[in-house]
């Protein structure tokens, strides 16, 4: 497994995408959900800049279906972003209630129980795993109570998966820089 962080629009998608376009073969495994019309037109260009051949699922749950040990090695694995599957964790397991009532530390242990799922499914699978996450803890602590827990919890499953990867890369302005 290998870990590509860095901040919004930092080129990690970019530098993600030019790791695995070394395999023949590629799965994209999308975790963003489609919320409002905004959020629609960004699925829609980075589904239109995707190479064609790329095999794409849009799925943030059920690892088991995708990264697994039946994987073939050739096809490399891209999954884009963990920050957005710990949101869709977060508000699936929020089941509705307000945010200002969410408790946080049921939240974030839903958030651990898919990390732990897909940590699994990378320690079986031939194929090389590459996950891309936002860095969101370099910059000020945030005024809203949501913001502040978002960014402890995402810190947390970053270490998590950092400390698992056999590579990380931090990208700032378009460079990656493997610090592991």
């Amino acid at each position: 497994m290998y870990l590509i962080t860095g901040g919004a629009r930092s080129g990690k998608s970019s530098h993600a995408e030019r790791l695995v376009s070394a395999s023949e073969r590629v799965l994209y495994i999308a975790t963003s959900k489609i919320l409002d019309p905004e959020m629609a037109e960004r699925i829609a260009h980075h589904r239109a800049s995707r190479p064609a051949h790329w095999r794409t699922v849009e799925q943030y749950r059920g690892w088991q279906s995708l990264i697994g040990p039946d994987n073939d090695p050739g096809e490399a694995i891209l999954l884009e972003c963990i920050t957005t599957l710990i949101t869709n964790v977060m508000y699936d397991a929020a089941n509705g209630v307000p945010e200002e009532e969410w408790e946080f530390g049921f939240l974030e242990q839903q958030v651990n129980q898919h990390i732990d799922g897909l940590l699994a499914a990378c320690a079986t699978c031939p194929a090389p795993v590459y996950l891309v996450t936002n860095e969101v803890g370099m910059g000020i602590v945030p005024e809203n109570r949501l913001a502040r827990y978002f960014r402890d919890i995402a810190g947390r499953v970053n270490q998590r998966l950092a400390a698992q990867a056999e590579a990380v890369w931090l990208v700032v302005s378009g460079i990656g820089v493997k610090i592991k």
